[in-house]
């Protein structure tokens, strides 16, 4: 069933471009740089106050490097390049271990590293950045030789995951590697996540960092069909294995597992669970391949139900956090990334079946955002609300986690769709 476009009104779609070029992205340059140090301050308070003295990840600055080229493609304006430009060189001189090669999780800001071993996820997540970055210099500037430098720091990090994290027997990727590549029994993500050998997060964002990968390699390398085709069945693989192995029989996401997907917890994620169903439709689609689509179909419709069904909260037009402990634990904080990826999931899943209830969730949760996650006086979004709606002052505005990704992405997927405002 065809997705009615009439169910988004104009109106909608300029609010979203709204938040995204009036209030997101604004925020985060006039305070996420440190122009002292060269590099991303890992935390900023809930009043602006930037810490100058803690680390900074690879994610944070991995994730503007995707946002501003991302926008910049999008407009089709190069001005947005100035903040992508940045990012990318603190990632290339403070961030790439020239000895081993990869990047490190954290630097301090003088360079220096903080913690040096390879998680996967911060290696993805800059695979994922670099992609886009480089097509965008290509694009937008026609600079072959430092958008082809840019690419091949990209593939350097996915052939390093592929022939040190990936698993030719069970399938997908481990957590985490050592500063040398070598076997690590330190795979812990971060203080939220158990030390185990494969975790859902990793490999989801492993996935999402292929995908772009595959799709912007032509647009740098017009003689890409090779590696483009090694690129796409390493994808090919992690969707099935996604399917096959982390999505649990009752269609929510598996969190934790040991090297064989043995399941380690029973922690529900929505925001991921949702997330998910949109990543891996994105991914077969890009790939082209309507077998796998065919494969796939029933379990990213299903995922997105059931989210809706489970974790989506009707009266107030947002998401839960996560269920554990047999169901005896609900945390219904509504975290920013959670409410983001929502508005991805449920659109998403309305334009593969046309369904209002997917649409009217959508309605429902722009409408949270824009009146109880989005932050009027202080700028950008809240890092959390309680169930009341009311801010969890002890969560950090913006930092080594939060930053312009997750609700730029949102914007930036809802304009795309929509082909408002191109």
């Amino acid at each position: 069933m065809a997705a009615n476009a009439k169910v988004f009104s104009n109106d909608f779609y300029q609010s979203v471009e709204d938040e995204l070029f009036k209030n997101i992205l604004p925020y985060w340059e006039k305070y996420s740089r440190d122009n002292v140090n060269k590099g991303f301050y890992g935390r900023i308070d809930n009043d602006n106050n930037l810490n100058t003295a803690c680390e900074r990840s690879i994610v944070m600055t991995s994730r503007f490097l995707w946002t501003y080229s991302c926008v910049a493609l999008f407009k089709k304006d190069k001005k947005y390049l100035e903040m992508a430009d940045f990012a990318y060189d603190v990632i290339i001189n403070k961030f790439w271990d020239k000895k081993h090669g990869g990047v490190y999780w954290s630097v301090m800001p003088d360079g220096k590293p903080k913690v040096s071993k390879k998680q996967i996820y911060g290696e993805a997540f800059c695979c994922y950045g670099l992609s886009e970055y480089a097509a965008a210099l290509k694009e937008l500037r026609n600079d072959e030789e430092t958008s082809q430098q840019a690419m091949n720091y990209a593939l350097d990090l996915y052939n390093f995951m592929e022939n040190y994290a990936y698993d030719p027997e069970a399938g997908g990727y481990v957590e985490a590697r050592a500063e040398n590549w070598k076997k690590t029994k330190d795979m812990i993500l971060s203080p939220k996540d158990m030390n185990c050998p494969k975790s859902m997060n990793t490999n989801l964002h492993v996935m999402e960092a292929y995908t772009n990968l595959y799709r912007r390699l032509p647009v740098v390398f017009e003689d890409s069909k090779a590696i483009r085709l090694e690129v796409g069945d390493s994808l090919s693989k992690l969707v099935r294995t996604t399917v096959d192995c982390i999505v649990q029989k009752n269609m929510h996401l598996g969190m934790f597992f040991d090297m064989d997907w043995n399941l380690l917890s029973d922690e529900i994620s929505y925001g991921h669970d949702i997330e998910a169903s949109w990543l891996l439709w994105e991914a077969a689609e890009e790939l082209g391949d309507k077998e796998l689509q065919e494969e796939i179909r029933d379990s990213v419709i299903k995922m997105a139900e059931v989210t809706l069904n489970e974790g989506f909260d009707q009266e107030n037009g947002c998401l839960e956090n996560f269920m554990k402990d047999n169901g005896t634990v609900k945390d219904r904080t509504r975290v920013w990334w959670n409410q983001a990826e929502s508005m991805n999931g449920f659109y998403n899943a309305w334009e593969m079946t046309g369904d209002s209830k997917y649409s009217d969730a959508c309605l429902k949760q722009w409408n949270w955002i824009l009146t109880k996650q989005a932050d009027r006086k202080g700028g950008d979004w809240w890092a959390s609300l309680d169930a009341e709606g009311n801010p969890v002052l002890s969560e950090a505005k913006g930092g080594n986690w939060k930053t312009s990704y997750h609700n730029g992405r949102t914007c930036l997927e809802l304009l795309r769709r929509s082909k408002y405002g191109c």
